[in-house]
């Protein structure tokens, strides 16, 4: 896989993405960058097009919506078999995101949604019969995410 090699431009275009992609438009940030609307969209569908950007995604008030228990779930796979197992992960009802992490154990990190106990413990059942070994659960609080500081243009 070649590593798209990024220049100021590059940088500005994924900050000002990951800060908030929904109200970014592409004339703000060529106003910013002091380049046409039209570079801005070609860079964007070239960082798109070499996979630097993978997706835009909503974030979610589970809380909001009803669903009281968003959980971490932490578990460990057989590292020959820890990608398959994540992408059915994937699959169970409930499970909104998980991620593959380079460790011996607890090496995939579930994050899921439920309505309530029974539910959770469905999803925990699904998870152990596709081959998961569940280590520990936590309620998530809260989350909090930020734009990668070395994508920022410094003035």
């Amino acid at each position: 896989m070649a590593i798209h090699e990024l220049d100021d431009l590059d940088r500005a275009i994924l900050h000002a993405l990951q800060h908030d992609a929904r109200k970014m438009s592409t004339s703000t940030i060529a106003e910013r960058m002091d380049v046409a609307p039209s570079t801005v969209r070609t860079r964007i569908k070239s960082l798109e097009d070499d996979g630097v950007l993978t997706g835009y995604h909503a974030e979610i008030n589970y809380e909001q919506t009803g669903l009281q228990l968003h959980t971490l779930i932490l578990c460990t796979a057989p590292v020959p078999e820890r990608e398959r197992l994540a992408e059915q992960a994937q699959e169970v009802s409930g499970v909104v995101a998980v991620r593959e992490v380079m460790t011996g154990n607890e090496n995939v990190h579930i994050e899921a949604v439920g309505q309530d106990g029974d539910d959770l413990n469905r999803i925990g059942r699904e998870l152990d019969e596709i081959g998961l070994t569940i280590e520990d659960e936590d309620i998530i609080r809260n989350e909090y995410e930020t734009p990668y500081e070395r994508f920022a243009v410094q003035d």
